[in-house]
């Protein structure tokens, strides 16, 4: 069940968070390896989230804010959420095959939780 997508811009829909209905949150995809090694690098904040694919840990080193962190398996369903600071090193989750990071503390308001499934539109 591979996934191909391309460096750019999308939603991402969050199902199965719990209460409510699905959440849609802004999206930028990146999938090149320019795109991936620079991820949220020097910036400030985030506009929703960034998924990084193909990838299974991440480092926020160069990073001027804290991140959450939520690693997805094949079937883009939430394996692991962890909030990392500037200056670390996560490490690799086996069963990820993507990343999405956001700014520190939203994913929580998001659904984004251990065992919800999330959605790609491009």
């Amino acid at each position: 069940m591979g996934r191909r997508w391309r460096d750019g811009r999308g939603e991402m829909v969050v199902h199965g968070g719990g209460e409510g209905p699905p959440v849609t949150v802004p999206l930028e995809i990146a999938t090149s390896y320019r795109a991936r090694t620079k991820g949220l690098l020097g910036r400030d904040s985030v506009d929703g989230v960034i998924l990084l694919s193909p990838a299974n840990s991440v480092h926020t080193f160069r990073m001027r804010i804290p991140i959450d962190v939520a690693y997805l398996d094949r079937h883009l369903r939430v394996i692991a959420v962890r909030t990392m600071r500037p200056g670390r090193l996560g490490m690799p989750r086996l069963r990820a095959r993507h990343v999405v990071e956001a700014e520190a503390g939203v994913m929580a308001g998001w659904g984004v939780r251990e065992g919800a499934l999330v959605e790609v539109v491009t």
